[in-house]
């Protein structure tokens, strides 16, 4: 997980896949499951929560991040 440029706001997430740790990255564990963010973004994400909706009227990823000061509507970019 990492925090890129971007987006309505100016920064936004992205998620992926990762077979190799890099030097650096922190290493978070939930229930069985590595996520891996990289050291700048570990900046930005300090005291994240991140949750998986499934429901009629939303379902992905939804994360809350009490350092975005501001937010886009789609909730996937922040300032």
């Amino acid at each position: 997980m990492r925090v890129v440029g971007g987006g309505c706001s100016g920064l936004q997430y992205q998620m992926g896949l990762e077979e190799e740790q890099n030097p650096g990255d922190k290493v978070l564990t939930s229930n069985g499951i590595k996520v891996l963010v990289d050291m700048k973004s570990a900046l930005y994400l300090a005291g994240a929560e991140v949750d998986y909706i499934n429901g009629l009227m939303e379902s992905g990823f939804k994360i809350t991040n009490p350092n975005a000061k501001t937010t886009c509507g789609c909730g996937q970019s922040f300032h």
